[in-house]
């Protein structure tokens, strides 16, 4: 049977069209705080095996990435330590809306194993070593853009100690590199994420202690949607909030929306 040209050239645009449909999206990128380094990996990879959806995660300071979506970066989720981050970006423009809370965030003091100080959690141990010498290099993650970093600040300066340890800091440009620093043996101790701490890579390097909540601000983490978000990342969005996800963050020291700490 002979078809009009007109019928085959309206098939053939079928055709592609759906070819088009189904062809892969773009992997969608991921702008993820440094202090989800670990938990996140296995977040993702449980997306993927449930999914079959690939994600291309960078992890950074929150401080950092805000300002590369200011300026137009491609991140398709952002995944904030601070939430006010967030609500920046919202303000102008960049995202779907104001995003959600995803978790709560604490801060370790830790020390190397073969290290000269004894973490503890009133410091006292940290302040008798910058009295004596024990201290010379302290890491924690710049507090000018990483929030892990500031309530690093805000804890020593809580304890009387900030102005004491400042010149001994070793600063990481995230809170991922402020633990490298203070787990390579190359400083005496550091302050850094409770969630850094927790995963069993870090772990094995030494010991901490949690530091009191009530030292520093709160650690709210919000993540949010960017205005060019598709299909992969809006469901991983949505995988975030899931009871498997929240499981892996409550695993790695994280304080779930909705429940206590």
């Amino acid at each position: 049977m002979k078809y009009p040209l007109a019928l085959l050239v309206l098939a053939c645009s079928l055709v592609l069209g759906s070819a088009s449909s189904v062809r892969a999206e773009p992997v969608p990128l991921i702008a993820a705080a440094a202090d989800l380094k670990f938990a996140l990996d296995v977040v993702a990879a449980q997306f993927k095996a449930e999914t079959g959806r690939e994600l291309a995660i960078t992890y950074g300071s929150s401080g950092n990435f805000a300002r590369q979506l200011q300026q137009g970066a491609p991140f398709q989720v952002f995944l904030s330590a601070d939430e006010g981050f967030v609500f920046r970006l919202a303000d102008a423009g960049k995202t779907l809306d104001q995003g959600t809370l995803y978790a709560e965030g604490r801060i370790v003091l830790f020390a190397p194993h073969g290290s000269l100080l004894k973490p503890d959690a009133a410091f006292a141990d940290l302040r008798a070593a910058l009295g004596d010498g024990r201290v010379q290099k302290f890491a924690i993650a710049n507090p000018e853009h990483a929030p892990y970093g500031r309530a690093a600040e805000q804890a020593l300066a809580a304890q009387g100690l900030w102005d004491t340890i400042r010149p001994k800091l070793a600063m990481g440009e995230n809170v991922a590199q402020a633990a490298q620093f203070a787990t390579s043996g190359g400083a005496q101790g550091g302050i850094f994420a409770y969630s850094l701490a927790l995963s069993p890579e870090v772990h094995k390097l030494g010991s901490f202690v949690v530091i009191p909540a009530e030292w520093h601000q709160p650690l709210r983490q919000r993540m949010v949607l960017t205005n060019n978000a598709g299909e992969t990342a809006k469901a991983f969005y949505a995988y975030m909030q899931s009871s498997p996800a929240r499981a892996v963050l409550r695993r790695f020291g994280f304080v779930l929306p909705g429940e206590a700490a």
